[in-house]
């Protein structure tokens, strides 16, 4: 296979990989069928076969494309954004908040979607859609630890149970906020979050001094308006 004919089928196999993530998130995986996969990508079938067996195996390469995209696509606009662990969680669940207004109330988490819908007996799918969510818990889980080494969270806070939360909170809003057709049930699933974040915070004993103290309050400032801006 020379030059040319490695790039045009490497742009075909995108492509096809970026019509399906499309269709995927705008209809869900069952709904998207493969016509409208092979129209909007402009390939036809026997190009669809060559890189994939089936609709299956497409939605494998667009769940690995997701995975690979967490840091750089979501995450790393927002870690820019501020260096405080704890507003970083916050902000991150913004970005979702945002996203929901921006489109009427029709996006829908892809990887949430795609795990109620696709049927259990996939258990590859699942397993990438597991290793998904662990991405996600992880960067908010490594956000957790930073606060607890800055004395903002108790050292007997479980990281790993907390940050199941936080993706519990941002799916289950998302999900509510979907069905209600507007920000509410978004909004108040954070909140509650962050009670449960100034409680904890509220129990680590003060060694920060006024400064520390100074700090802790812009921070917390911050977080409560992230819903508001």
């Amino acid at each position: 296979m020379n030059a040319t004919v490695a790039t045009n089928a490497i742009s075909t196999r995108q492509r096809i990989l970026t019509a399906a993530t499309e269709l995927f998130h705008e209809k869900g995986y069952t709904a998207a069928g493969m016509a409208e996969i092979l129209e909007r990508a402009q390939a036809n079938s026997g190009s669809f076969y060559y890189f994939f067996r089936n609709k299956e195996d497409v939605l494998a390469a667009v769940l690995d494309r997701y995975e690979k995209m967490l840091y750089p696509e979501l995450l790393d606009p927002i870690w820019k954004a501020t260096k405080d662990p704890i507003e970083r969680i916050f902000r991150l669940l913004a970005k979702y908040r945002e996203l929901l207004c921006l489109t009427n109330f029709s996006y829908g988490c892809p990887i949430g979607r795609i795990a109620l819908e696709v049927d259990a007996s996939m258990t590859k799918i699942h397993r990438q859609l597991a290793a998904n969510f662990e991405g996600w818990k992880a960067a908010v889980k490594q956000c957790l630890r930073e606060a607890q080494k800055e004395r903002r969270l108790p050292a007997s806070v479980d990281c790993q149970q907390l940050a199941c939360l936080v993706l519990s909170v941002m799916e289950g809003g998302v999900m509510q906020a979907r069905s209600y057709g507007n920000a509410r049930p978004f909004d108040e699933s954070v909140k509650g979050l962050q009670q449960c974040f100034a409680t904890l915070m509220g129990t680590v004993p003060n060694r920060l001094g006024r400064r520390g103290r100074s700090r802790r309050r812009r921070t917390w400032k911050g977080i409560t308006g992230q819903l508001q801006s």
